[in-house]
């Protein structure tokens, strides 16, 4: 099965234009990426043009054989990603939807050298690749990956959709309340995942 993030990767790839443009941006200095979910498997697809991916894997059907959409929990790894810096070790709860997350290293990339940014969890926050807490059954419960440098980064599951308490049913007091109205509010109501967009603006200076 073709996934949306393999047919935007094949209009770059074969398009001399598009495909000399992207490899130029991925070769600045001054440059990062975020891909998420259709765009994790973009850019797992790029990853030959990509400085420093060349052991990420490409990302095919669930082994459940199912779209997967629900809550599920990762584990912050220790990583060199520009966007996870200061989450190391955290056990957070993000939104899983996709069809094509299953971390294929038969096909693409090196397992044994891949910088994991986040890894799926069981309820006793041990890293797992038993379903359904490993929603997509990749080995060693990967649900992300980044560059030596930490500029790229691929993240399967959606920080993008949990970056408030109210998108959450339930929240730990610590991460403030969920009406952001309140002068009481000391983070606006963001949960943990709101940092990987603010160390984005931290690293652009």
């Amino acid at each position: 099965m073709l996934g949306a993030g393999e047919g935007w990767a094949k209009t770059i790839r074969f398009n001399s234009l598009l495909s000399d443009q992207f490899a130029a941006f991925f070769d600045r200095q001054n440059t990062f990426a975020l891909g998420v979910c259709n765009g994790c498997q973009m850019m797992a697809a790029l990853a030959p043009m990509i400085p420093g991916a060349e052991n990420w894997p490409r990302f095919t059907r669930n082994q459940s054989e199912k779209y997967e959409a629900r809550l599920i929990t990762v584990k912050i790894a220790n990583s060199p990603s520009i966007f996870f810096n200061g989450l190391e070790g955290a056990r957070l709860p993000i939104v899983a939807a996709h069809g094509e997350g299953y971390a294929n290293f038969e096909q693409q990339g090196d397992q044994s050298a891949i910088l994991s940014v986040a890894n799926y969890i069981d309820n006793r926050g041990q890293v797992t690749e038993q379903y359904p807490f490993n929603p997509n059954g990749s080995p060693q419960g990967l649900a992300g990956a980044t560059t030596a440098d930490g500029r790229f980064t691929i993240l399967m599951p959606h920080p993008e959709r949990v970056t408030r308490n109210v998108m959450l049913s339930w929240a730990p007091d610590s991460w403030g309340p969920a009406d952001t109205g309140g002068a009481e509010t000391t983070n606006g109501g963001f949960t943990p995942w709101m940092r990987l967009f603010q160390n984005a603006r931290v690293w652009i200076g």
